[in-house]
């Protein structure tokens, strides 16, 4: 391929990438807004509790398999045939082992016996999405991302209608149960549709298993990583009850908004550019230059300004029901800004093959996590006058510390992988880090004038953008007149 073909590719993979984010997230917003009205915060609690396990059978689900096919220059039919039989037949194994196990979760969590039916029909949707893995991968290696927002706005819409319908008629949690079972299989049914591709009758053990290197050290990464993300929702919902959950679960599902949409706009559309030129060292290292750059132009400005709109944006959503997540939300912002750097330096390591890297990466993060955690427990019950999470506060800096810690170990090790100094990535970030942080702070000057919430609001928000397009005008930012230029149509390569 050559170098303009793959610019173009991955501008256009990160365009429809951008474009199913911000669909996602606006659907996801409209939804969610209404759902936090309507649903109390012990029925975001009892999904919360069963997200723990949704997520470890997903990742187990696809078995690191699909980091491999991507990482694969020439993947065959038989490869994608023996992945999906393979997703499908540990997606049933999982789903009969966790139906049984239903009154165990629910003992886990103070004995709430409502969470067996809900996570016997939630567990289902885990299943459904198995059935669509291959498809969506397939698209990606292609980088063709446009069926793929397609399919997942066409999933949400669905999804949202039933989730919204069943809230406002008072089904509860199984508003958000049914959205989910909703959402996997109008998105599995429409790649189906457009992708038309059958696997072949027959599963290789053989393709299965030279997938295991980097599939095998992915998913050992996959699921330190989950741990990661969860065990705090698990002593939440288990030491502090499922009131605290509902607080953290919509600090976290609002916060992930912006953090997943940047982590999943780094990987589906760098990772397969970089395997293609993961044997030209000049060309990797130009390539990995933009990338640093790119993701700092948009990741410091969104991270940050949220954090300083946070209040206002809370308050024009919700009112003031759900204030006291108004913290936490800010916390795991800054956990985030971390989080995406590690994503972004991960797939440099994986494009290279060094998936074991990856793997004791995790393990620094994780370790880093337990100590954080063994720390915050005592305290993990504390509240005040003022503050209903206080104790939820401190473990969460503990997450944040466990993230910077894991950012200093990843980029060390990526300097060392890909041969590009450390001095190199941080360069990269500078600029748009204190750029974004001093805008930021003038911003939240603003909220010292009194204005109320919706003028708040519309002027921090008119004022950091503005600023910083100026400024990165002024400076000159590259990366800025390259994004312009391509969503004007004035320059087809990013």
């Amino acid at each position: 391929m050559s170098e303009p073909s793959l610019k173009q590719m991955t501008a256009r993979s990160i365009k429809w990438n951008i474009i199913d984010r911000v669909s996602q997230q606006l659907l996801y917003a409209v939804t969610g807004i209404i759902l936090a009205r309507e649903l109390s915060k012990e029925a975001f609690g009892l999904i919360g509790a069963l997200t723990i396990f949704q997520s470890y059978a997903l990742m187990m689900v696809d078995g690191g398999f699909s980091y491999a096919l991507i990482q694969r220059k020439r993947p065959t039919e038989t490869d994608y045939s023996s992945v999906f039989w393979f997703n499908l037949l540990i997606a049933g194994l999982l789903y009969a082992i966790l139906w049984f196990c239903a009154p165990f979760i629910a003992d886990l969590f103070q004995g709430d016996e409502q969470l067996i039916p809900l996570s016997r029909v939630m567990f289902l949707s885990f299943i459904v999405n198995a059935t669509a893995i291959v498809q969506t991968n397939r698209l990606m290696k292609q980088m063709n991302f446009k069926p793929i927002a397609v399919t997942n706005t066409l999933g949400l819409i669905c999804g949202g209608v039933v989730g919204v319908w069943m809230a406002i008629n008072d089904y509860g949690a199984w508003a958000i149960v049914w959205q989910t079972i909703t959402l996997q299989g109008v998105k599995s049914l429409s790649l189906w549709i457009y992708c038309r591709w059958k696997p072949q009758i027959a599963m290789s053990w053989q393709a299965l298993r030279s997938f295991f290197k980097v599939g095998g050290n992915m998913m050992m990464t996959t699921f330190l990583y989950v741990t990661f993300q969860n065990i705090y929702a698990f002593f939440i919902g288990n030491r502090v009850g499922l009131g605290q959950l509902g607080y953290y679960t919509q600090a976290d599902k609002w916060s992930k908004l912006g953090i997943s949409s940047m982590t999943q706009v780094l990987s589906s559309s760098f990772l397969p550019a970089l395997s293609e030129v993961q044997d030209d060292e000049e060309r990797f290292r130009r390539v990995v230059t933009k990338m640093n750059r790119f993701t700092a132009y948009l990741l410091f400005p969104c991270m940050i300004f949220l954090i300083v709109l946070a209040t206002p944006i809370f308050h024009m959503l919700f009112g003031t029901k759900w204030d006291a997540s108004i913290i936490l939300f800010q916390l795991l912002l800054i956990r985030g800004v971390f989080t995406v750097i590690n994503t972004l330096y991960n797939n440099y390591i994986l494009s290279l093959g060094h998936s074991r890297a990856i793997f004791w990466l995790e393990v620094v993060r994780d370790a880093a996590a337990v100590v954080g955690i063994a720390v915050a427990l005592p305290y993990i019950s504390l509240a005040t006058y003022d503050n209903a999470v206080y104790g939820l506060t401190i473990l969460l800096w503990g997450q944040v510390a466990a993230s910077a810690i894991t950012w200093v170990a990843t980029l060390v090790v990526t300097a060392r992988i890909t041969k590009i100094s450390a001095w190199s990535y941080v360069r990269d970030l500078l600029p748009y880090m204190a750029s974004s942080m001093v805008i930021g702070a003038g911003a939240w000057s603003l909220s010292m004038t009194g204005m109320g919430d919706v003028w708040l609001l519309v002027s921090q928000g008119i004022m950091a953008l503005g600023l910083y397009v100026a400024v990165n005008s002024v400076l000159p930012s590259k990366i800025q007149r390259d994004v312009i230029g391509y969503l004007t149509g004035k320059n087809r390569e990013l």
